[in-house]
Order: structure tokens, then C-alpha cells, then sequence
């Protein structure tokens, strides 16, 4: 069967794409170690690349691709969320497929590389038909039919738990991250600084306000876990970067981008510089955020 070759270096990547026959099919996985839709799509691929048996020369091949270790070549299949599927044949992109729907990356692959062996009826591990077993609803109805008249006792242990340390710390940082999406008419929640950014999506997301003219505060969420870790689900957003205008939630990169097809003037009422020549107007702090 075939297997998922790990890709780890700009180098790599171009080796052994370049040692494929222009016939070869190349899946191209983008994922993070963070996000968890991409164990979902690397389950996906793992099935069907067991379903196809190695061939000389190879009719497919799968590759996968940490997105924010190797930005530069995220950036030129224009990466902006993952996971993120590319097919290409020869060099040139086929077809891409954005998230772990696993109906459409079957169908994507499928149709390009045409049908591997038997994984299931379609083409991936059947469901799991769970069903009860004989006696439960029986013995279910034995331990609930009476408990209209139960009262706890003195020895049963309490039903709600007790306030503790954690929840005041909880409230503490929802307060401290309602003040710091706040704390610039436009704040960004990146991994790095607008100077260094420390991955792809962080950077082209801030050569965007920069090619806009937009002034903007920066918050680099490597230098602090507890705000990194807690506005994922303050803001039930799972990656970065974040924008935020006026202390709301835009969304990351891709998000970003649609609004500006959109509307080009998106970002006019912010623009406090000529497009294409903002940046850093200040000095750049890792604990605190920085209004560029």
C-alpha cells in the first residue's frame, strides 16, 4: 500500500516532487500540529493511501506538510487555513480542497487518480452501527423507574461542584483578553511581530495591513500561553492570526481576504497612512500589545 511521505524542508519538497514522472498524481497535505480538523484529514489520507499499492513508476503520491514550518511554499499554493489538500499532476495545481469534509477529499482524489482497492463501500472505513444490547433498556428502566422517590442522603456525595481557584482565574482572563482585543481600533493577535513573523498565515496577514495603510495593534501570542491557549475559546476561534476591529471578532486570514473581494475599502475608516506604507510606528514589545 502506499504510505504519507513526511515533508520537512523546502528541500525536500522540491526533490522529490521533482523525481516524480509528470504522470503522477502528488497530494499535497498542508496541515498544523495544532488544529485538530487536520488529525481528522491525516486519518482520511492514511485510509486512502492504503488503498492504492505502490507502483513503478508511482501513479500517486501523498505528501504532508507542516503549513507554519514551511511558509514559503504555503504561501505559493496560497495557503491560508488548514487542512488544506492540493492535487497537482506535472507541476501544475488540478484542483485543491479546503477542510476534512472526507466525501470531498475522496472524491477529489478519486477522481484524479481514479478508484484504489476495497476500503469500505465509500471508499473510507464504514460508520460504526452501534446498537444496544439485549437487556439494557431493561435493566435502564430497573435503575430509573424509581427515582421519583429517592432523596439524597447524608453520605451521598453533592451533586454541584464547589467554587475553586480555577473558575476565578478563568473570569480574571476573560477579563484581561475582553480588554486586550480592545486595546487598538484594530488589534492582531499574531505568532510573532509584524517585523518577524513566526509563521506564513501571521505574515501575510500583516503584509495585508501594510499594503492597506491600516494603523494596528499587535499582540505576539508565542510570549504568552495563557493568552494564546485562552482566546481560542474566549473567541471560539481555534487558530491565529486573529483580527479584531473594535474589539470584534473579523477572523483569520481567509476570513480576512473575503471581506476585502468584498469591499477593497474595508479597512478605509482605519487607514492612517498611505496604502502600501504601513508598519511599525513604535517599538515592539513581546508582554504588551504595540499600536504600528
Amino acid at each position: 500500500m502506499s504510505t504519507i511521505t513526511e515533508i520537512t524542508d523546502d528541500a525536500a519538497f522540491h526533490a522529490h516532487t521533482s523525481s516524480l514522472p509528470a504522470t503522477t498524481l502528488v497530494i499535497i497535505s498542508f496541515h498544523t500540529p495544532w488544529a485538530a480538523p487536520c488529525k481528522q484529514m491525516r486519518l482520511i489520507l492514511e485510509t486512502l493511501a492504503s488503498s492504492y499499492p505502490p507502483q513503478t513508476p508511482p501513479i500517486i503520491s501523498f505528501l504532508s506538510l507542516d503549513a507554519e514550518a514551511l511558509p514559503d511554499i504555503s504561501e505559493s499554493y496560497d495557503v491560508t487555513a488548514v487542512p488544506f489538500l492540493v492535487l497537482q499532476r506535472d507541476g501544475k495545481v488540478i484542483e485543491s480542497v479546503s477542510g476534512s469534509d472526507a466525501s470531498k477529499v475522496r472524491d477529489a482524489v478519486e477522481r484524479n487518480a481514479g478508484k484504489g482497492g476495497n476500503t469500505g463501500k465509500s471508499g473510507l472505513p464504514p460508520a460504526l452501527d452501534a446498537t444496544p444490547r439485549n437487556g439494557d433498556e431493561a435493566q435502564t428502566t430497573e435503575k430509573t423507574k424509581n427515582l421519583s422517590n429517592y432523596a439524597p442522603g447524608s453520605n451521598d456525595p453533592a451533586t454541584a461542584p464547589e467554587m475553586s481557584s480555577t473558575e476565578g482565574q478563568k473570569e480574571e482572563l476573560d477579563k484581561r483578553l475582553g480588554e486586550l482585543v480592545k486595546a487598538a481600533p484594530v488589534m492582531l493577535f499574531m505568532k510573532g511581530t509584524p517585523s518577524t513573523p513566526q509563521c506564513g498565515f501571521s505574515r501575510q496577514l500583516v503584509g495585508l495591513l501594510r499594503e492597506k495603510g491600516v494603523r494596528y495593534g499587535f499582540f505576539n501570542i508565542l510570549a504568552d500561553e495563557e493568552v494564546r491557549q485562552g482566546l481560542k475559546v474566549w473567541s471560539d476561534w481555534p487558530t491565529f492570526p486573529q483580527l479584531y476591529l473594535k474589539g470584534e471578532l473579523v477572523g483569520g486570514l481567509d476570513i480576512v481576504k473575503e471581506e476585502l473581494e468584498a469591499d477593497p475599502e474595508y479597512f478605509s475608516e482605519y487607514q492612517a497612512a498611505p496604502k502600501g506604507k504601513g508598519g511599525m510606528a513604535a517599538p515592539e514589545a513581546q508582554s504588551a500589545p504595540i499600536t504600528t
